[in-house]
């Protein structure tokens, strides 16, 4: 029995706060439009179906066990590879599509706490502080034995989908935060990946809450000494400081990861399936830029989604 079992609040946090989209797409179209500002969105991006169920509409998101539904595919590994790699030989300069495979953290520590109380003491107390004496989650909370575990249902599972022919991503970027190196680090622990790429940015919604804050880098380099760092990735958590006060509304984390969608396209052009290992609210945000359908994630979950890159200039 698969241990990435969604829940309810997982399912709200992927289906609603709609009127954040209306935001986010309101504010995109002003900042593309803006000589200002529109050379930091020279990319469109729209999904491709009919390769993953997850795509599908009619298909029950809360249902759907993907570890157990080889990931959702809807035709052969090898057929799927060759019409991505056709799409691309084929596809005009300015168009290129891409596989992403957008991956949750197992469960952390800050999960457990968030459960532990109530929505009104959580935000009245409990997101402030780090341990309640009992249990320790921020900052930068780490997973519990459950989310190793998550983890490890991943690596089993992709060990078996690789045998069964799925492309090895040649590309791999992770959130700075700890539960997703961890997660990212068992997952792969088997296979011969390439140095995954911590970004910045990447990240959960940011500020506030301490367990979203990062950990220095020196700390996540020691830790972690498998990763490598973006260009500029600073050695405190810079992003934190500017949201202490406030924090991040959900349509500004879609426009930040937008821009990281932007460099991806922009700068790994050679690179056409792609591992993100990152959180819940993270891959929300990707999904809406993406124009995907909603789709539920659970703690420790993935979802493959083939994207369509167009370059306006």
């Amino acid at each position: 029995m698969s241990l990435l079992v969604p829940t309810q609040r997982d399912r709200v946090d992927s289906h609603e706060d709609l009127d954040q989209d209306e935001i986010y797409f309101q504010n995109l179209l002003k900042l593309s439009e803006s000589e200002t500002y529109k050379h930091e969105f020279p990319w469109d991006f729209s999904p491709v179906d009919d390769y993953f169920v997850q795509s599908d509409h009619s298909k029950d998101d809360f249902s759907f066990r993907y570890t157990e539904e080889n990931f959702g595919v809807t035709k052969p590994w090898s057929t799927i590879i060759q019409e991505i790699k056709e799409l691309n030989k084929n596809a005009p300069p300015n168009v290129s599509y891409k596989v992403l495979f957008l991956a949750r953290h197992g469960e952390g520590w800050h999960n457990i706490a968030t459960s532990k109380y109530s929505k009104d003491d959580w935000f009245a107390k409990w997101r402030f502080v780090g341990t309640d004496g009992e249990i320790s989650w921020g900052p930068d909370a780490n997973l519990t034995e459950l989310g190793i575990d998550q983890a490890l249902e991943n690596k089993q599972a992709w060990n078996q989908q690789l045998d069964n022919g799925a492309p090895l991503p040649s590309k791999f970027y992770v959130s700075p935060l700890q539960r997703s190196l961890r997660t990212l680090q068992y997952t792969w622990e088997d296979q011969p990946i390439p140095q995954p790429i911590v970004l910045e940015h990447l990240r959960e919604t940011i500020g506030v809450h301490l367990c979203h804050q990062r950990s220095k880098k020196s700390e996540i380099k020691s830790q972690f000494p498998m990763v490598d760092f973006e260009e500029d990735f600073p050695e405190h958590d810079e992003l934190a400081e500017k949201f202490s006060k406030k924090r991040e509304e959900l349509n500004e984390q879609f426009l930040r990861i937008n821009k990281v969608l932007q460099d991806i396209f922009t700068k790994d052009k050679d690179h056409q399936f792609i591992s993100i290992t990152s959180h819940a609210g993270t891959i929300r945000a990707f999904i809406t830029v993406i124009g995907h359908r909603k789709f539920t994630i659970p703690t420790g979950g993935m979802i493959p989604i083939v994207v369509k890159g167009t370059r306006k200039n």
